[in-house]
């Protein structure tokens, strides 16, 4: 096992009538700035819910953070921030909501030059303002980690960004409002916990057991609840176990002392910027294909995945590996996600020619061994069909 620091300061408050209690979480004074998406939480009740809470505070707000964040948008509220001068940020909503309000905390005490610098350069965040969130749509996991993500349409870059400063103070987590998500949302929350488990974990071995367990629980909790989530939309516990297993797979915990390879995601961001795919529809796209490409460098910990995960037995380890990726495949399918580039009409062979130049751009050596680089990323997209 690899050395490792471990720090997770967010406090999680989880379950039935949660929200209730952002009363006593936020700060006792000053002014707070709410921060959302669309119109999805006034329709829910979760907007009214949040503002019954707050009732007896001073509370502006943001709306309009869209998937996939828009820096310049995101630059708005920065000035309405310098406007309004709260003292707290509350994000309300899913992923891209809980990123871009991270990105607001801290471009808004940056100043030592241009606040895309937080993601171009990956300047030093020394100061930000403090942020809670509470969480409608479960998936990335950043209620509970420093990480974020913001695209620059300009550029047309997706970037990750992240700083200490960024941890949220706390997340509240109430499955309930959950209910009401299409299941076109739901699908990719699960879909992209699974694949952040699978890039923590289907690597190669480092003699870290207990880690190795802890990501073949939340695989098989997501592979149980997963399809539970679509077809009773309001079985509380399903609900529940997805929300808490989004959480677990992306709060630092899993990657405690082994390799990481988060090259599906770093591909999948490129799809997302060129092609519009949904963050989830675009690594769904894209993982598969990748564990075939790099089946020799994975084999031991693909090997384990079929056994203790498929409990495929077969003797012959070339077949159990195929057969537990093609597993995989299956359950996102079965799930209604699809993985293949042609299911959305976009042609492999334009769209690995699109990655290659993105990755050969940035000098991208991905993979838990830096062995994916843009040759390789586009023979990867290339196979989507």
């Amino acid at each position: 096992m690899r050395n490792f620091d471990y720090h997770n300061p967010t406090k999680v408050v989880f379950g039935k009538g949660t929200i209730s209690r952002l009363k006593n979480l936020v700060p006792p004074r000053g002014k707070i700035m709410l921060v959302t998406g669309g119109e999805s939480i006034r329709k829910n009740g979760v907007h009214d819910q949040v503002m019954d809470a707050l009732k007896k505070r001073e509370v502006v707000e943001f709306s309009g953070i869209s998937p996939n964040p828009e820096y310049d948008v995101l630059m708005q509220a920065v000035d309405m921030v310098k406007k309004e001068e709260p003292s707290f940020l509350l994000a309300v909503g899913g992923g891209s909501i809980m990123d871009g309000t991270k990105f607001i905390a801290a471009a808004s005490k940056y100043t030592a030059g241009d606040p895309w610098e937080i993601c171009s350069k990956l300047a030093k965040v020394t100061d930000a303002l403090p942020l809670g969130v509470v969480v409608t749509l479960p998936a990335t996991g950043s209620e509970t980690n420093n990480i974020g993500v913001v695209s620059r349409k300009t550029e047309e870059k997706k970037i990750v960004f992240h700083a200490d400063k960024l941890f949220p103070k706390f997340a509240v987590m109430d499955p309930e409002v959950t209910f009401s998500l299409p299941d076109k949302q739901v699908r990719n929350g699960v879909v992209d916990a699974f694949i952040h488990v699978l890039e923590q974990y289907l690597t190669y071995p480092v003699q870290a057991p207990l880690q190795d367990r802890q990501a073949e629980a939340v695989l098989l909790t997501l592979l149980e609840v997963g399809p539970k989530t679509l077809a009773q939309k309001q079985d509380y516990n399903a609900r529940a176990g997805f929300m808490w297993c989004a959480n677990q797979a992306l709060n630092g915990l899993l990657k405690c002392g082994v390799p990481t390879d988060f090259a599906t995601h770093r591909i999948g961001h490129e799809l997302t910027v060129h092609y519009g795919l949904a963050h989830g529809e675009a690594i769904a796209v894209v993982l598969c294909w990748l564990l075939r490409h790099q089946r020799q460098n994975k084999q031991e910990k693909l090997l384990q995945y079929a056994r203790r995960i498929w409990m495929i037995e077969d003797k012959d380890e070339e077949l159990a590996v195929n057969r537990a990726i093609a597993e995989t495949e299956c359950f996102f399918n079965e799930m209604g996600m699809p993985t293949r580039l042609t299911d959305y009409d976009i042609d492999p062979a334009e769209a690995a020619e699109t990655v290659r130049k993105g990755l050969e751009r940035d000098q991208a050596k991905l993979g838990e061994r830096g062995l994916i680089g843009p040759v390789e990323a586009a023979d990867i997209v290339r196979a989507s069909v």
